[in-house]
């Protein structure tokens, strides 16, 4: 299980890279491997601010459909649109090319609200 430290989590097993205020979010390993094969990744909230726990978009897989909830305020600004044509990056680089949104982050502050790498692997039981 790929954890990475300089990230932080959510406990809906998405990741979130700080860059000043920008932030870069995608799902887990954990979550990817949860999923199973992954088909779709759909965001209709670009150029949209939307608020914490906010639902930003969904990921369907094989076998199901997931809602994404942003992790910290702000202004959707990026989406990857390399997986509208290759959703399945989101399953073999979780933390690469499978990441899903930029969001311009209107409170860097709720980041230290955000599990460390350790806390996540303690709720995921790694």
């Amino acid at each position: 299980m790929n954890i990475p430290s300089e990230l932080k989590y959510t406990k809906d097993h998405e990741w979130v890279k700080l860059d000043g205020d920008i932030a870069t979010i995608g799902v887990t390993d954990f979550a990817q491997s949860e999923l199973g094969d992954i088909v779709y990744v759909e965001v209709e909230t670009l150029d949209e601010t939307l608020e914490a726990d906010e639902i930003f978009g969904t990921v369907e897989a094989v076998k199901t459909v997931s809602d994404l909830f942003l992790p910290l305020s702000g202004e959707i600004i990026e989406f990857n649109e390399s997986l509208e044509d290759e959703p399945e990056n989101v399953n073999s680089d979780p933390y690469g090319a499978g990441w899903m949104i930029k969001v311009k982050c209107s409170e860097v502050s709720q980041a230290e609200g955000l599990m460390s790498a350790d806390e996540y692997k303690a709720l995921i039981g790694a």
